[in-house]
């Protein structure tokens, strides 16, 4: 359960880690060859092999409440430990969409991103972030393994960023209202799904990635073996079952405040949500609850990245080492609301049982989730074959198929 200051900081945060916006450890099987990047050449950039001294600034992009310096809630700062500590002073510009995010970073006005997995290819690609040397980062090593050299963060063996945190996009449902308890998303893929009408559905193109995953355990024949690398069939099977859906759908939501309200009144009971939407809502007294179905999820994991034109790159390594030391780390997971990267957080939160909540530390969890990843046209999946959907493409189709 959330405390009380979490609560309170929800309330504010419209958008964070999504439309994005944290799966892809689901990689665990033939699928490894994405993370190597199978196919994708990024702009030939290099990783810094030594830091300087500090330069004095730090411009920080990122989603709201990862970058808190007590001017939200008083209580609430690590960016004046940050700046104490290394001289840097931060400059923090909030983002709502990783749409908005990826604009900004071509100002080329910012040192460091946080960025979420449908963004972090974008950046690579255009040679907006650079690699970075992890082995000038003292955290980097305490971080759990099954975050480490994924398709959103790597490329080509090459770590682009640092991990921060993660979630699952669980299937929640009104546990008065949905019996038994469901354990598959037939009940909001279904087209006889008896609860058509109350489904609730992530609203953005990303989504058509949960599609694909359901299909991959209930259309075998398809092929498909990683819901972001889709061909012209696969992808227009997953368009086809989110047109077939579109009905049955009583709101797609981006902010989860909304979604938790719709829980709330019975507008909706059952559909795709975030854990701590489930949490919220059942510490408002509705009776809620939520699962990772049999066939899995998608979710997200958020990566800090650094700018290949910054001015300031000491200062943002040490932000970057900062970020993900069990004292931060700690205090960002349980005020945004999400998974550690750094184990050692689990020891400092104010809730103790905020890393089981969101399974911290929980490889068998982890790889049962797809992490939102990049669609580009060369398959994740390692197929050199066939030329897979771009985020473009499924920008197109999500406006298609919301109508």
């Amino acid at each position: 359960m959330r405390n009380a200051r979490s609560i309170r900081l929800l309330a504010g945060l419209v958008c964070a880690g999504t439309a994005v916006a944290a799966c892809g450890t689901a990689s665990e099987d033939g699928s490894q060859a994405a993370q190597a990047g199978a196919g994708f050449q990024p702009p030939a950039l290099e990783a810094m092999t030594e830091l300087g001294e500090p330069e004095g600034e730090l411009n920080i992009l990122a989603w709201p409440g990862y970058a808190e310096d007590g001017s939200n809630d008083p209580a609430v700062d690590w960016v004046t430990p940050f700046e104490k500590a290394t001289g840097c002073q931060v400059n923090v510009k909030p983002f709502g969409t990783s749409d908005e995010a990826v604009n900004l970073m071509k100002t080329g006005q910012y040192d460091v991103i946080s960025a979420s997995g449908d963004a972090s290819l974008r950046l690579v690609a255009a040679g907006d972030v650079e690699p970075v040397n992890t082995e000038l980062i003292t955290n980097y090593g305490d971080v759990y393994p099954f975050l480490k050299d994924k398709p959103w963060n790597s490329v080509n063996g090459k770590s682009y960023g640092v991990p921060h945190g993660w979630g699952a996009n669980v299937l929640s449902y009104r546990t008065d209202l949905v019996q038994p308890a469901p354990d598959s998303w037939s009940v909001v893929f279904d087209k006889d799904s008896e609860y058509k009408g109350k489904i609730t559905a992530y609203d953005s193109p990303i989504y058509i990635a949960d599609a694909a995953m359901y299909l991959m355990k209930h259309q075998p024949e398809l092929g498909i073996q990683n819901p972001y690398a889709l061909d012209d069939k696969q992808f227009q099977a997953a368009v086809d079952l989110l047109k077939q859906q579109r009905p049955m759908v009583s709101e797609y939501w981006s902010d989860y405040l909304k979604e938790s309200q719709a829980l709330k009144n019975g507008d909706a009971v059952v559909g795709t949500a975030w854990q701590v939407t489930v949490n919220l809502t059942e510490s408002e007294g509705a009776p809620v609850a939520s699962v990772l179905p049999s066939e899995g999820a998608t979710g997200w994991s958020d990566t800090w990245m650094v700018s290949a034109k910054s001015p300031n790159k000491t200062c943002a390594y040490k932000w970057l080492d900062h970020i993900i030391s069990p004292e931060a780390n700690a205090q960002v997971a349980e005020y945004f609301g999400e998974a550690p990267a750094n184990p050692k957080a689990c020891e400092l939160t104010e809730d103790k049982g905020h890393c089981d909540a969101y399974h911290a530390g929980d490889a068998e969890y982890a790889s049962q989730i797809w992490y939102w990843t990049t669609p580009i046209e060369q398959c994740l999946d390692g197929r050199t074959d066939v030329k897979c959907k771009d985020y473009g493409e499924w920008t197109r189709a999500w406006t298609e198929i919301k109508g």
